[in-house]
């Protein structure tokens, strides 16, 4: 369904077009508050409060950039606001972040199946531990593909600070990981 016809059908009121773009969003709008935000229950509120001020604003949109670009910075928005409110410091456990992290199944092997998950549970611990602003950057860069553009228009910082905060961010990462002991893992 295209973007236009999609945002005709929920502003007059089907349901089943809203369903199918929060379905279809989902995943941006919880990874971008996913990078902002350390409870699950934040996280849960903050993603339903998205949802709730994009249906509410959807019949403002103009089309002057991607749907997904607008609905990724009502995202962030709403969850550098929430965090405004709420400093609060607890964490989601490590096997909620991988339940709500999982991926489809694939047809590799169990080996293969369990090193991509150590590997993908060991990139996301280094990451959280970046700086909120370096790891919201290279979220939206690397895991949702967006470009400096988009990016720029979501968090409202200069192209030059995208740009900068990638670069630290991907030089802190690769400190973190040199000084990790996946390495040994990794040449095993």
């Amino acid at each position: 369904m295209k973007e236009k016809e999609l945002i005709h059908q929920i502003c007059n009121g089907k349901p089943q077009a809203f369903r199918f773009l929060v379905k279809q969003y989902e995943r941006l709008v919880f990874h971008v508050a996913a990078r902002l935000l350390n409870r699950q229950e934040d996280l849960e509120d903050v993603c339903q409060e998205v949802f709730i001020k994009v249906h509410q604003k959807l019949p403002e949109f103009r089309g002057e950039s991607k749907l997904s670009t607008w609905i990724a910075t009502i995202a962030y928005r709403v969850a550098v606001n929430h965090l405004k409110k709420k400093k609060d410091g607890t964490e989601i456990d490590d096997s909620e972040r991988e339940f709500l992290h999982a991926d489809v199944i694939t047809d590799d092997t169990p080996q293969k199946i369990i090193e991509k998950q150590e590997l993908k549970v060991f990139v996301r611990k280094m990451v959280d531990q970046l700086p909120t602003q370096y790891k919201t950057v290279l979220s939206l860069y690397h895991l949702e593909e967006m470009g400096y553009k988009e990016i720029v228009e979501i968090t409202g910082l200069p192209e030059g600070t995208v740009k900068n905060y990638i670069f630290r961010a991907r030089k802190l990462l690769k400190e973190m990981i040199g000084n990790s002991e996946l390495v040994s893992y990794k040449s095993n």
